[in-house]
């Protein structure tokens, strides 16, 4: 497609997208009476109209029904995780058996790893990406040393050739046949967050399993940003949370995978609770556990209903459109804004680098923008002018355009605050 920097242009573009009505479902804060420009979905979605009315539906049974909401509720609290299996399985590619909600992220990870990270003497390195998030940072190094190993010893970080900002594919597989019969796990995130690089989880998941390793992804930027396939990349595991592309609320519940080659092991060790022992027979309080069948048999404690309504509310919306849908407006919009920033970036005297990858494949709804000649005070502009987007330090701004609730004349109106901005200061 051709490209046009014009507000006509953008407005036709809108005029043909099917998911443009669903910017009516979002509620957008304001900035000088407008409502914002939002790029920041890859930190916290929008909030869906919806929403409440899934959390009323739960405060309502709450307070008529008490404890017996569990049982009587139109959508029982004891079984209302399982209304996700089916949504979130089209999300991530998986079996409904195969994915559950529990948690946190970063708590799920710690979890899984207590199933997937087994170190031996000598099988006990762990690969992952250079500059991972640092809660993956974090977690690393303290589950290397609660195994009694040295995190400089145990973790192997694949780096970035010098003067590149992005990892490559090569260099991750070149890495895992190097560490070879060494190697415990890998664990890296399926999108980076600060570039938006999207990693061949496929080819990666392929090579860590010819080396004898484990393979698990942190899908926090990819749960419904990218098209997954993990049961069919005989992926081993992963975690997702929910509140950046789902919309599910600030610190809200996180979904796991499990591939169901592991469902039966039953010498695979995990952390247990009373909400993944067999539903059938939970609540005769039995002493052994029994695990629920699938991915449920990792949960461990009671669910936080009133956490999980905002969730469903969002996966009911990803169901009604469609992953394909999703898909093909994010190349078109993310397209459009990097030809917007190109555009600009003509047009005044600082220096746009994208360093999010410029092939298709390699990104999603993230463009990373280096911003060269310019600092801090051009972020504070943007968010004075109702562009709401993410700093990084040194100078990078994070521009995610959600294709649910972002338009076409959002890209375009974006480029000339930008621009407004430079000249302006």
């Amino acid at each position: 497609m051709t490209f046009e920097n014009t507000l006509e242009f953008a407005i036709k573009l809108d005029s043909q997208d099917q998911l443009h009505k669903y910017q009516d479902e979002f509620i957008f804060p304001q900035v000088n009476g407008k409502k914002v420009i939002y790029f920041t979905g890859n930190s916290l979605g929008l909030q869906p109209k919806r929403t409440k009315t899934y959390v009323d539906e739960v405060m309502n049974d709450w307070a008529n029904l008490a404890v017996e909401g569990h049982f009587y509720s139109d959508k029982p609290w004891w079984d209302y995780h399982e209304r996700f299996a089916d949504p979130l399985s089209k999300i991530v590619g998986a079996l409904p058996s195969e994915v559950t909600v529990m948690n946190t992220l970063t708590v799920n990870l710690h979890l899984l790893m207590v199933s997937f990270y087994r170190p031996t003497q000598t099988r006990y390195k762990i690969i992952c990406e250079e500059k991972a998030f640092p809660s993956d940072q974090y977690m690393f190094q303290s589950q290397v040393s609660f195994h009694g190993y040295k995190p400089e010893d145990a973790i192997v970080e694949i780096k970035r050739r010098d003067g590149e900002h992005n990892i490559r594919l090569e260099d991750v597989v070149a890495k895992i046949e190097e560490v070879g019969d060494e190697l415990a796990l890998v664990l890296i995130g399926g999108v980076n967050y600060y570039t938006g690089q999207v990693f061949d989880m496929k080819t990666i998941t392929a090579a860590g399993h010819k080396a004898g390793a484990y393979v698990g992804w942190d899908l926090a930027h990819a749960a419904g940003n990218v098209k997954l396939e993990l049961h069919d990349w005989n992926v081993d595991f992963a975690s997702w949370c929910s509140y950046k592309y789902m919309n599910s609320g600030p610190g809200n519940a996180s979904g796991c995978f499990i591939h169901e080659k592991h469902h039966d092991n039953s010498e695979l060790p995990r952390f247990a609770g009373w909400w993944g022992h067999n539903k059938e027979r939970r609540f005769k309080m039995e002493q052994t556990f029994d695990p629920v069948h699938g991915a449920d048999g990792w949960q461990i404690s009671n669910l936080p209903i009133l956490s999980l309504a905002p969730y469903l509310a969002s996966v009911d919306m990803f169901n009604e459109i469609g992953m394909d849908a999703l898909i093909q407006k994010r190349d078109t919009i993310t397209a459009y804004l990097e030809f917007i920033l190109h555009e600009i970036d003509e047009e005044v005297d600082s220096t746009f680098e994208i360093i999010t990858p410029s092939n298709p494949a390699e990104r999603a709804s993230q463009l990373s923008v280096l911003l060269h000649g310019e600092g801090r005070s051009l972020f504070d502009y943007l968010m004075k002018n109702g562009v709401i987007t993410d700093w990084r330090e040194p100078n990078v701004i994070r521009l995610a355009p959600v294709p649910l609730y972002t338009s076409f004349e959002d890209m375009y109106l974006f480029g000339q605050i930008l621009k407004a901005g430079i000249i302006n200061k």
